[in-house]
């Protein structure tokens, strides 16, 4: 495989004060455009990430207002954010079905391919999409592309042999580098795994067969590439409209 890849190179990643608001105001209607798709009684999977969040405050809300509803959360901090808020939180395998899930993307391009996992919740958001009847993505503008790649991909690895599984994954032409949460303090995720995150050199045209090289490799639970799961796209814009995709 050809080398199209390299180690994750810490970037300045301040933004223009007027962008970063627009961007949260973006989320924050989208959030509560979501928010409306949930009826009484339904099971909702809720995502992670600052777009979830937006969504899980705005279900809060509703269900102040007398909306019945419970939640599969997809970590722990969208089920502590949740539950604080007075919602329902199930664990999944309580869960007969879940009626929709709704969850944000950190890349989504025109035929709803994803890249997820920027939280460190991939493997749960995977989980709770796939089990769920629709899969509802919510994201502001800046999130789509018109091909992936841009976004270091998270790939979860298991702890036990991690340093065998990253050879792994530098012979098959990647060079993955473990999310830390300070210098020499890997991230761990809900499921006591490490994260990697591998940066690309150029956009993909075939993300699915770099996902198929990563899945090979012994040590790997899952990816974030998301294929075939989106339904609905709800698209907040910088001028307060959110569109469908």
């Amino acid at each position: 495989m050809n080398r199209l890849y390299r180690r994750v190179v810490k970037k300045d990643k301040r933004m223009d004060p007027k962008q970063t608001k627009l961007r949260k105001q973006a989320k924050a209607v989208v959030g509560r455009a979501a928010a409306e798709f949930v009826e009484d009684d339904m099971v909702i999977g809720l995502g992670t990430g600052s777009t979830a969040e937006a969504l899980i405050d705005a279900l809060i809300q509703r269900c102040r207002s007398g909306l019945r509803m419970v939640a599969v959360a997809t970590s722990k901090a969208s089920e502590r954010q949740a539950a604080e808020g007075g919602i329902r939180v199930i664990d999944i395998n309580d869960a007969p079905e879940i009626d929709l899930c709704i969850d944000g993307a950190d890349e989504i391009d025109g035929t709803k391919r994803m890249i997820k996992g920027g939280g460190g919740a991939l493997l749960r958001e995977k989980i709770v999409a796939t089990a769920s009847r629709e899969m509802v993505v919510i994201v502001d503008e800046s999130k789509c592309v018109n091909q992936l790649g841009a976004f270091p991909l998270p790939v979860e690895i298991i702890r036990y042999g991690a340093r065998a599984t990253l050879r792994h994954l530098e012979t098959c032409g990647f060079a993955p580098k473990l999310r830390e949460t300070a210098p020499g303090n890997p991230f761990i995720t809900d499921n006591d795994n490490y994260i990697v995150d591998i940066t690309f050199l150029e956009l993909l045209n075939d993300p699915e067969v770099v996902d198929n090289a990563i899945q090979k490799v012994v040590g790997v639970v899952e990816t974030g590439f998301f294929f075939g799961i989106a339904g609905r796209v709800l698209i907040g814009h910088y001028d307060g409209t959110v569109k469908f995709q």
